[in-house]
């Protein structure tokens, strides 16, 4: 499509959408520059995201790195410039199983004889202050698996430390956010979800109306706490559902409890909380595991 013939779709677009009628959904295109400077300090931060052969770290592995060096404001949360862009394949060493394939469209002949350059990921990631993710738990514990530099970054997650429901947004899915947020991509290789990222990160969130990153950026750098109810009454459940506990089935060195995550200042209050719910100190019962911006969502915690 030419763009002349791109402004012509646009100005329908816009006709369609001034009905009231219509919401018209853009497919992304890739912005290098989303704000000019403005004298604000800004540093670099890095958004990753990885294409695995599965979900568990300890026996999958990582077949694509991508990751996108952002220029931003750490006051406002304004995203400047895409200063570098890094893509890489990587062959796991056995077959990439058919469900993979599929959603990611990457084969065994594509990635065969592939190796992604440590040097080249340490000197990337190297300038960053921060690395962000859309479900930065699942991507760290594999790339931290592969390259050390990762783990003496901050990690801030997308998909957890923004109150996406505040905002009127009912989803953490990445691909529904971006359609809230009036665009599309094409979903599951490493450099769009990092593209389409970066894009929800430079946009206003509709309630608050700051950058997306402004929050995100808050907590990430704020240290915060994981608190595990251990052997609290059954008759509390609800309670603690609607607290916004989750249940732990007990994986690795995870007790099996009901838990959740609160930013460092809140935890007395989630205290005072749990001394109703134990009918007593809670502090006797409960473990609370405190966690930084250096060991959050990794595997070392």
């Amino acid at each position: 499509m030419t763009n002349d013939e791109r402004t012509q779709w646009e100005v329908v677009a816009q006709a369609l959408e001034e009905t009231g009628d219509y919401r018209v959904v853009r497919k992304l295109r890739p912005v290098e520059r989303y704000a000019k400077p403005d004298g604000e300090p800004t540093q670099l931060g890095v958004i990753l995201d990885t294409e695995t052969t599965g979900l568990d770290p300890q026996v999958d592995d990582v077949i694509e790195l991508g990751m996108i060096l952002f220029e931003y404001a750490p006051a406002t949360g304004r995203i400047g410039r895409v200063v570098d862009t890094f893509d890489a394949l990587r062959d796991p060493g056995r077959h990439i199983p058919a469900e993979i394939t599929a959603m990611t469209h990457i084969t065994d002949d594509m990635v065969r004889g592939r190796a992604i350059d440590a040097a080249a990921v340490e000197a990337f990631v190297a300038r960053a202050t921060v690395i962000i993710a859309h479900n930065a738990a699942f991507d760290r514990p594999f790339v931290e698996k592969q390259w050390s530099v990762f783990a003496a970054k901050p990690w801030g997650c997308s998909m957890s430390q923004v109150h996406w429901r505040d905002e009127g947004i009912a989803t953490q899915k990445q691909e529904l956010i971006a359609l809230c947020m009036g665009f599309f991509y094409d979903a599951h290789r490493a450099e769009n979800d990092c593209r389409a990222l970066l894009h929800i990160l430079a946009s206003t969130l509709p309630v608050s109306g700051q950058p997306v990153l402004k929050p995100l950026l808050d907590h990430a750098m704020a240290n915060d706490a994981r608190i595990w109810a251990i052997a609290a009454p059954f008759d509390a459940k609800e309670a603690l559902k609607v607290r916004g506990y989750r249940w732990s089935t007990g994986a690795g060195s995870d007790p099996k409890a009901w838990h959740v995550t609160v930013m460092a200042d809140e935890l007395e209050a989630e205290l005072v909380f749990l001394d109703g719910i134990y009918g007593g100190d809670a502090r006797t019962v409960v473990r609370v595991d405190l966690m930084s911006p250096l060991n959050r969502f990794s595997t070392r915690t």
